[in-house]
């Protein structure tokens, strides 16, 4: 896909960390963030927040405060019954994989969330 790009195109990978998300993708540093790959830019610095704690903490506490509040006060049987991206993010529960493409990447069994 990177060769049907057009040249000068970017590809920022903010999960480089974790194994990266495009083929080409290796990780850089804040002092040499870019490289080239048939002429296509890559961006791929490992923890981006890292270079901006302060204001990527709160943007993160924005964003998942109300999902523990919900797991602290109703549990997380019935958070994850009541909210779909709760129940997206339970991977293992009681030993079984409950997170389909995990199970197929692993080829391991796939069990659903047991509520």
């Amino acid at each position: 896909m990177i060769s049907r790009m057009q040249p000068g195109g970017v590809i920022i990978d903010v999960a480089v960390d974790q194994g990266g998300a495009v083929e080409t993708s290796r990780p850089t540093s804040h002092e040499h963030p870019t490289y080239t790959v048939e002429n296509i830019i890559h961006y791929a610095v490992p923890n981006m927040p890292g270079a901006v704690p302060r204001t990527s903490t709160y943007a993160l506490t924005n964003v998942t405060l109300r999902y523990a509040l919900m797991l602290a006060n109703l549990g997380w049987k019935a958070a994850v019954t009541k909210d779909a991206a709760l129940m997206k993010g339970v991977n293992l529960c009681h030993g079984k994989l409950t997170y389909k493409a995990v199970a197929d990447d692993l080829g391991l069994p796939f069990s659903p969330v047991p509520l």
